[in-house]
């Protein structure tokens, strides 16, 4: 396989800080590591919203796999519930249109920032997923043509 040109989605939405940028810092390593490119990066205000960005750079003959990353801390209400459910959906959505992988790196909802903390490696995960599946699909793809 080439090497893997990845996009990358950052829903920025972090209220007590330091979380979403360790998870991108997670995801550029992980990226480093297993020599994986990314090459676009799009920041997006929170969750909710990575969708549509993961959609535009899915759209890019240049972006193999889309990776995406952020974290839903829990508030008042089950509202993070909400944002959870609808970003997996929508990403899910995006990666079957689109027949590329985009994968989630997205904590929570159901968290407080110190366990959004513990688990900034989401973003390495996320990472090593979309390559991950590049391969799967391009071993299938390579399985089917014999």
């Amino acid at each position: 396989m080439a090497r893997p040109r990845l996009g990358l989605v950052v829903a920025q939405f972090d209220k007590q800080g330091g979380v979403v940028a360790e998870m991108e810092d997670s995801a550029r390593e992980a990226a480093r590591e297993h020599g994986a490119d990314i090459i676009e990066t799009l920041a997006v205000p929170g969750s909710y919203d990575t969708p549509l960005a993961a959609d535009r750079l899915a759209r890019r003959d240049s972006v193999d796999a889309v990776a995406v990353v952020g974290a839903i801390v829990t508030g008042d209400t089950d509202h993070d519930q909400l944002i959870g459910h609808a970003a997996a959906d929508g990403l899910r959505a995006v990666a079957l249109d689109r027949d590329t992988p985009v994968t989630l790196g997205i904590s929570g909802p159901g968290m407080s920032h110190d366990e959004a903390l513990a688990r900034v490696d989401y973003g390495a995960n996320a990472v090593e997923s979309a390559i991950q599946m590049l391969t799967t699909l391009e071993d299938a793809d390579d399985t089917r043509s014999r």
